[in-house]
Parts: structure tokens; sequence; C-alpha cells
């Protein structure tokens, strides 16, 4: 899937920079903000992992 931070932020409604944060590992996230990403990934939680 080719899709930017910019539109994923977008999408589940998180902050861009957080975004980079969490994909470059600086920081650990909350399920709540995985399950966000995931429905704007349209995927399930576990198909995350």
């Amino acid at each position: 899937m080719d899709l930017s931070q910019a539109v994923l932020s977008y999408d589940a409604n998180i902050p861009r920079n957080q975004v980079g944060r969490i994909e470059r590992g600086e920081i650990n996230t909350t399920i709540t903000t995985l399950l966000k990403i995931c429905k704007a990934l349209k995927i399930e939680l576990k198909e995350l992992f």
C-alpha cells in the first residue's frame, strides 16, 4: 500500500509527527491509537502485527 504519513494521520485523526515517531520506533503507542491506524488502513489489529 502506498500511503503517505500525512494521509494516514488525517485518516486516523492523529498528529502526523506521531505517525513518524511510531514508524521509526521512537515511541510506544496506545491500543487506541493502533485501532485508529487499523481503521484508517481498513485492516484488523491482528494484521498489523
